[in-house]
């Protein structure tokens, strides 16, 4: 207690628990970012993220240097979602449509800023992980008969870039429909032919 005889109160600043919250703060600043570009859209403000997250903006941009740093953060979540889908042996390309409708609803903001980065060194190596599910599927697909042997993964790349692109630009009432449409177009174009 101070000579004054009155105690002081306790600082009610959080504790900076310093690199030992770097994970974490990670962690929550990219559900924050998918939380706020979803409501808000790409171009929300980081101060958003940041507060939405429990964390100050200097930790934002420890971890994100830029807005597409964290985009890209976030869509490697949504990656590694499908990756974990696809992996078992019954796992389709409806399996992974189904998924790219799911995340495309929720992220349409961050698809978006993918593509318009798409050639950053730093979003290139999300292709080539879409490349290798895709990949895997249309093998799987293939051997099992239910797709053609002209359907290569080129094809459901472009698909699966139609349907995002589709879906993100669409208004949220629409979205089911046009992915049921879209789901159809590729299953007649995809069909093993006589």
């Amino acid at each position: 207690m101070p000579a004054s005889g009155k105690e002081v109160p306790a600082n009610p600043k959080r504790r900076n628990r310093g690199p030992s919250a770097g994970p974490e703060n990670r962690r929550a600043l990219i559900a924050a970012a998918r939380e706020v570009f979803a409501a808000d859209g790409f171009d929300a403000p980081l101060n958003a993220v940041a507060k939405r997250a429990g964390v100050g903006q200097g930790s934002l941009y420890r971890h994100f240097p830029d807005r597409v740093a964290l985009a890209v953060a976030v869509f490697d979540e949504n990656i590694d979602a499908i990756e974990a889908a696809v992996e078992p042996p019954d796992a389709t390309l409806d399996t992974l449509l189904d998924l790219i409708v799911e995340q495309a609803v929720v992220s349409s903001a961050l698809i978006d800023a993918v593509w318009r980065n798409r050639h950053d060194e730093r979003a290139v190596h999300m292709t080539a992980r879409l490349e290798g599910i895709a990949q895997t599927l249309v093998e799987r697909e293939r051997a099992a008969g239910h797709i053609g042997a002209h359907v290569d993964t080129a094809d459901v790349l472009l698909a699966i870039s139609m349907l995002a692109d589709v879906l993100a630009r669409s208004d949220a009432p629409e979205r089911a429909d046009a992915a049921e449409r879209a789901t159809r177009m590729f299953h007649a174009a995809f069909a093993p032919r006589p």
